[in-house]
């Protein structure tokens, strides 16, 4: 702290304009540092901090309508991307995705099993059986959660504790459920566990270390559309289930989760037809672009699929994305996105079109409840924009 001088909690809430709760909001976050006083009985706030954080809370937002939302989880720097400070490509490859959660959720990066309910297993079991042979995973996701949020009669409880307990059960329950195609991994992780309900054959080692990766990688993606649904939810104060319902309706577009599964199709038609260069054409001359290529965020390239490419490596599974990859560079030089990773991935190892899908929702329903934690902790129902009336004028109406 040096010589800065150190402001009390009702000093920087005088400063910032909000209530002494909400600095204590703000610190919880990561957003804003504090420090004990002597007697540890009281917060003391170094002011230079202050300062710099009241300025970057005065930023403009990015429309006049906008809400401002400061948040402590994810960053994109435009080359990289880090959840609560640590380098996402390095927890993938060297932590669990129930670490990575709990980082996302509590800031400290620490391994707590995730284990369903016995109870509402079942009943979450009972109520997907009739779906059809062909339902979607993620439809079976979305019918799971809305089963057992109406089993839960203490759902509404939005404390940080109780969120993050039934955040592991939903994520457990929501993989537990679905239909079991091969026999259980050895491994007690959730990666080990969703495998064995989205392939028919065993997992190498490797194989569940890829999973696990593209689970850490897909936990979180600071305000993506499912995201920004699950925040407005959370701040109507919508149960933690309803929360992850709102992000699943966001996901289920094709531009977002369902974006894997039409990277499938072309990888797919590239393998039927032999000519990776005809089927880019095709999808140019249909759609006018070609899915799994490109990221605004990352204009230099996705460093998700970087990951996620390297370690499928190169082999006779992977030859058909290699040629599309290769193709797809002499053309226009684009690099392949998360969605073209996470095809090639479902692909190479035999999984279903929609498993890319499955394995977005499942990854991502921890960010939703980090970022939901986030929303309890501040104003509610603050997500309200006006609309821009273009109809007709009353006046013009007989």
């Amino acid at each position: 702290m040096g010589g800065d001088r150190l402001l009390t909690t009702e000093e920087v809430a005088r400063r910032l304009g909000v209530k002494k709760a909400t600095v204590y909001a703000y610190v919880s976050r990561g957003l804003l540092g504090s420090h004990r006083n002597a007697d540890g009985k009281e917060s003391l706030f170094a002011e230079p901090e202050v300062t710099a954080f009241a300025a970057r809370r005065r930023r403009p937002a990015a429309a006049p309508d906008a809400p401002a939302i400061h948040t402590g989880i994810t960053l994109i720097t435009g080359d990289d991307l880090f959840y609560r400070g640590h380098r996402a490509r390095e927890l993938a490859t060297t932590t669990s995705f129930e670490s990575v959660a709990t980082l996302l959720w509590t800031g400290r990066l620490e391994h707590v099993p995730m284990e369903p309910d016995p109870e509402l297993l079942a009943l979450a079991e009972a109520v997907t059986a009739p779906l059809p042979a062909n339902a979607r995973a993620a439809d079976r996701l979305r019918v799971t959660v809305a089963a057992i949020a109406a089993a839960d009669r203490l759902r509404f409880d939005t404390t940080p504790a109780a969120v993050i307990a039934r955040g592991r059960t939903i994520i457990a329950t929501m993989v537990a459920a679905l239909p079991v195609q091969s026999q259980p991994s050895q491994s007690p992780d959730l990666a080990g566990v969703l495998w064995a309900r989205l392939s028919q054959r065993p997992p190498t080692p490797a194989d569940l270390v890829t999973l696990n990766a593209a689970l850490v990688l897909l936990a979180d993606h600071d305000l993506a559309a499912s995201t920004f649904a699950a925040r407005v939810a959370a701040s109507t104060r919508a149960h933690p289930y309803a929360v992850v319902q709102a992000g699943l309706a966001a996901l289920d577009g094709p531009l977002h989760g369902g974006a894997s599964d039409l990277v499938v199709r072309l990888l797919t038609e590239a393998t039927r037809s032999g000519d990776p260069v005809g089927t880019i054409a095709d999808r140019l001359r249909a759609d006018g672009w070609v899915p799994g290529f490109g990221q605004q965020l990352y204009p230099a390239g996705d460093p998700r699929a970087v990951v996620l490419l390297g370690l499928l490596g190169e082999s006779p599974a992977t030859a058909d994305a290699q040629a599309v990859r290769a193709a797809m560079a002499r053309h226009s030089g684009a690099a392949p996105n998360v969605d073209f990773a996470l095809a090639a991935f479902t692909q190479a190892t035999g999984m279903p079109a929609d498993a890319g899908e499955a394995i977005f929702a499942v990854a991502r329903t921890a960010g939703w409840l980090a970022h939901a934690l986030e929303e309890y902790a501040d104003e509610p129902s603050r997500f309200r924009p006006s609309g821009r009336y273009a109809g007709r004028s009353p006046r013009d109406i007989p």
